[in-house]
């Protein structure tokens, strides 16, 4: 079993790769756009479904866990992500993300989508989740252009 310092050092090892971070108010935003994607069906959650849907040629918002260890397990997601010209950001807790993505077991990454993978969705929610997706989107890439 690890002891606590341990477990404060992989912690400590995780958030040097998480960049870009977001900070508490954009952290909100995202949860709440996470929150939304997942009531209306367009999220794929865990890094398998990420990264499968991702190399289908899907489009969204990636959301990664900043808290991960070992990182080793979502280190490819961000250079698949700027590969397909998708942003991404970290949160700094996968148990906030599986909160918000509607599951209780913790969540390496999430992938909120503008449309579900089936169906359709009504024209309104439809239209309110894509501007809460540009927005949140938006801010993602400033942040990441301040940055590089």
């Amino acid at each position: 079993m690890a002891s606590d310092s341990e477990n404060d050092i992989n912690t400590s090892l995780g958030f040097l790769i998480a960049k870009p971070l977001a900070n508490k108010k954009l952290s909100k935003k995202t949860l709440k756009l996470v929150r939304k994607a997942a009531e209306s069906k367009c999220l794929k959650r865990g890094v398998k479904d990420v990264v499968k849907s991702i190399r289908r040629g899907h489009k969204g918002l990636c959301v990664i866990a900043g808290n991960i260890s070992p990182i080793d397990v979502i280190t490819h997601v961000p250079i698949l992500c700027e590969e397909a010209d998708i942003p991404y950001i970290y949160v700094s807790s996968k148990e906030e993300l599986a909160t918000a993505g509607a599951t209780k077991r913790p969540t390496c990454c999430v992938l909120v989508m503008t449309k579900p993978a089936k169906g359709e969705l009504e024209k309104e929610v439809q239209e309110k989740l894509q501007s809460e997706y540009e927005q949140v989107a938006a801010d993602v890439r400033l942040l990441a252009s301040s940055l590089y």
